[in-house]
């Protein structure tokens, strides 16, 4: 039997995320995949800003970035009656570079530190797997598939086989199933999923295509961009992936080899290309009833399931990893408390939620506009004109649902939670916009400093106490009641009066993932307190 502090199921970006986060902890961690090799296969397409903040705190944002699309790409996106032809809406979007400069520029905190980043997962998984691999607490196992598992007080005992059928058993203090949506982990746990299912059956390909990116614009057609929507019966829907050679189409369609069709009529005009892979999905709409049980935990796609407008499905289970890693990581070096780990299912399950509704706002959105289609929307009569002018009109408003969520990515702030200090009331939680905020729950607003540093790159791994604007409040009370309990704590002073006006407070308590647990202006009466409530005790 092989021994492991932490067994993760599943090696997708989930996954590898969490082995990466308690690998940089110093975790004993084994993550096991049954596949052999991670799959060309076109999943997820972008890490947006606060994955991507997520990621810099890891040492990989620069990576990813080098790894993606180049940041000088057009992102916008297009509604379209065929690539060849004048677009019938034009949705302008800033490149990777322009966000990174208006970024540079932001003195309110109303931007987040990081850009998105448009990588495709085959790209992004090999990437992830070759981090972990060089962790010394990290071991990685492909074709290793979990076939069931048992728990008791100590532990949880796994039964896995390899791709020979040999069986193996290995022994953990915990599991987490990163598994997806089908996650054997979660069925073995008999944790439901509830809420919308199979909402529209569609087909995936993908395809590589030398050429087409380069012509563009064809003809009359749209110019250089990100999506392009097919107004048409079929929800025809083009994307372009990371390495611009390669493209995704979904469509409504009977048959897989139909693909090859639909590919060729979206484009409009003759392009070589090679159809690479043709596969099923259904849009869904889920949540766990739970986001574990025991000793057991469930992560991304495991524990719940958006459609992928708005962007919201990997970079919500990203989240799940590094709420769930560090916390996982405390209760290991014996310094948290049983709330933190009961926390998580607190914290993560309403941004779940949260998130399923943000994906249902965006599609129906979608849905909205693509409901205006009608067959005479080519036709050179004025019937035809008033079709298409009352697609493009509804989709100047509806489409973009899908393509501006930035309150969703940056403005969730964890509700109820018992290791966060409660303070009534608090921002409302927007889809669309975001606010900066230092409530207690809400992730820490980036903000530069004077001499170019970001506030969130002085964050430690531990708990950090900002003290702003050159307050005179102690913090070593504070800090003494931390080090009591054995827990990685550190104060930062920042002096500049500009960042103590925009937090609001004279000190704010950060926890090890960026979200704010307490604010003040004097230190708490009681630090003891404080210092056991924040650590799960």
């Amino acid at each position: 039997m092989r021994e492991t502090d932490v067994l993760i199921v599943g090696a997708g970006p989930v996954g590898l995320t969490l082995a990466i986060d308690l690998g940089q902890r110093g975790v004993r961690c084994t993550l096991i995949e049954k596949k052999a090799a991670p799959e060309f296969l076109p999943k997820m397409e972008r890490c947006n800003a606060r994955t991507m903040e997520i990621f810099r705190r890891m040492g990989l944002s620069e990576r990813i970035r080098t790894a993606g699309l180049d940041a000088s790409i057009p992102m916008d996106v297009y509604v379209v009656l065929a690539m060849n032809e004048p677009p019938l809406l034009r949705l302008p979007y800033p490149s990777v570079a322009e966000s990174l400069a208006e970024i540079a520029q932001s003195t309110d905190a109303s931007q987040p530190l990081e850009a998105y980043q448009l990588i495709s997962q085959y790209t992004l998984e090999p990437l992830l797997k070759s981090v972990a691999e060089s962790l010394p607490s990290v071991t990685v196992r492909y074709g290793c598939e979990f076939l069931s598992l048992e728990q008791d007080e100590g532990g949880v005992t796994a039964r896995t086989a390899d791709a020979k059928g040999a069986i193996e058993y290995f022994r953990a203090k915990y599991l987490v199933g990163c598994d997806g949506g089908a996650s054997p982990v979660r069925k073995q746990l008999g944790i439901k999923l509830r809420g919308e299912g199979n909402l529209l059956h569609l087909r995936q390909a993908l395809y590589c295509s030398e050429m087409l990116y380069d012509r563009i614009p064809i003809g009359d057609g749209p110019g250089r961009g990100r999506h392009y929507h097919v107004a048409d019966g079929q929800a025809t829907f083009l994307i372009m992936q990371d390495s611009t050679k390669h493209w995704t189409l979904h469509a409504v369609v009977e048959r897989d080899e139909d693909m090859a069709q639909q590919f060729e009529k979206a484009v409009g005009a003759p392009v070589d290309y090679t159809m690479l892979y043709v596969g099923q999905w259904k849009q869904n709409l889920l949540l766990a009833d739970h986001y574990g049980a025991g000793r057991v935990f469930l992560a991304g796609d495991a524990a719940h399931l958006v459609i992928p407008t708005g962007g919201l499905g990997m970079n919500t289970g990203v989240g799940d990893a590094v709420d769930l890693g560090w916390k996982l990581a405390a209760a290991l070096q014996g310094w948290g408390g049983p709330n933190l780990l009961r926390s998580y299912e607190i914290e993560r399950r309403q941004v779940g939620d949260r998130n399923v509704g943000a994906s249902r706002y965006a599609s129906l959105g979608r849905r909205k506009w693509r409901s205006q289609y009608r067959p005479d929307i080519r036709d050179a009569t004025p019937a035809g004109q008033a079709t298409r002018d009352n697609l493009a009109r509804v989709a100047d408003v509806e489409q973009r649902k899908t393509n501006e969520m930035i309150g969703a990515e940056l403005g969730y702030r964890y509700v109820g939670s018992p290791i966060i200090t409660d303070e009534p009331g608090g921002p409302e939680h927007l889809f669309r916009e975001y606010h900066p905020t230092t409530w207690p729950g809400a992730r820490l607003p980036h903000l530069w400093l004077d001499n170019g540093e970001p506030v969130q790159d002085r964050i430690g791994q531990g708990y950090t106490l900002l003290r702003l604007g050159g307050t005179g409040a102690d913090g070593g009370a504070l800090g003494k009641a931390f080090r009591a309990r054995g827990v990685p704590f550190a104060i930062v002073d920042i002096a500049e009066q500009r960042a103590r006006d925009i937090y609001g407070h004279n000190l704010i308590l950060v926890r090890p993932d960026m979200h704010v647990v307490w604010r003040g202006n004097q230190a708490p009466d009681d630090v003891a307190a404080i210092a056991a409530m924040v650590t799960g005790h």
